[in-house]
């Protein structure tokens, strides 16, 4: 029987054991329904099984540790743990089903690691007051009405009034024409000041469309109050990250921090050690069956795991 209690972040094994078998039965269902042809099907269908399974463990650690009492860093090991568990457990479906290559499993990868980085936000042991981020055209209203007021009270014809507004919206017209997305990965206050975080597995070669989106995100956000923040959390180390990461780190808009340094950064926000939790707890290697790890060695894909 799996007990939730405050022993459960040091049950490592048995909780593997737990998503495991948990897959193995959700498996049986689920090839009812698809073919060994329909692999993609087949695997978004685990894929969906076992964040079920693990959304609902977590529901009833989070009503017992409530019940309990327990203190915020037991609660957020906890739900460590059982992320990263149902993580093997998910990543081993999908190799059984349909074998990773290097594009789809550091994709994924990637995928996986800015969730796990927001649960020490969502558990924080410090007080975090989450905000809903305005839209781009709520601020686009507010800095209108701003250069409206400001226009109206110039010295100048109506007709250069009038010229004036004109030319501002066509600058707005340029700068909205791609629906900005002024939301990131999270929002809150912290120490009186709003911060902004977007986490990002790695920078490549093809990040220059996301690179430009987010400086102008960042600027337009100092623009509406200068004491935002917006810092961007990078998991792969300096060396492993191109120009456009050092574009952003020189940019004067964002705080750019990686590897090591992100970890900190979580860690003056959270006051998680999360960089120290992952090496106490996180073993790919040892962690995936013998099969699972084998494939990954033989297909070079463990460095998309150094977490």
């Amino acid at each position: 029987m799996f007990e939730i209690d405050q022993s459960l972040a040091s049950r490592k094994a048995e909780v593997l054991c737990y998503f495991r078998e948990r897959a193995a039965e959700s498996l049986e269902d689920i090839r009812l329904r698809y073919s060994l042809a329909e692999r993609k099907k087949l695997a978004a269908a685990m894929s969906r099984a076992i964040t079920e399974a693990r959304l609902s463990v977590i529901g009833v650690l989070l009503r017992v540790a409530a019940e309990e009492r327990w203190r915020s860093e037991q609660i957020l090991s906890g739900v460590l743990l059982l992320t990263y568990a149902s993580y093997v457990s998910m990543i081993e479906c999908r190799n059984d089903i349909w074998p990773y290559d290097y594009m789809s499993f550091s994709r994924r990868v990637g995928e996986l690691w800015e969730p796990f980085c927001v649960l020490c936000f969502q558990h924080s042991a410090t007080p975090l007051r989450f905000f809903i981020p305005p839209t781009f055209a709520e601020i686009k209203r507010l800095l209108s009405r701003e250069m409206m007021r400001y226009i109206a009270d110039l010295g100048i014809t109506p007709e250069q009034k009038n010229q004036l507004a004109r030319y501002y919206d066509k600058v707005w017209d340029m700068v909205g024409a791609g629906a900005v997305k002024m939301s990131l990965d999270s929002h809150f206050e912290h120490d009186g000041r709003k911060i902004n975080i977007d986490f990002k597995s790695g920078f490549g070669s093809n990040e220059k469309g996301n690179t430009n989106r987010l400086l102008l995100v960042a600027t337009i956000y100092r623009n509406l109050d200068p004491s935002y923040r917006s810092v961007l959390l990078v998991r792969s180390p300096l060396e492993s990250n191109n120009s456009y990461f050092k574009i952003l780190q020189s940019s004067g808009v964002w705080e750019a921090r990686c590897g090591a340094d992100a970890y900190k950064a979580i860690c003056d926000f959270t006051g998680f050690e999360l960089g120290v939790w992952i090496k106490e707890n996180v073993d790919w290697r040892g962690d995936f069956r013998q099969d699972t790890a084998a494939y990954l060695k033989d297909n070079d894909l463990f460095a998309y795991l150094e977490w």
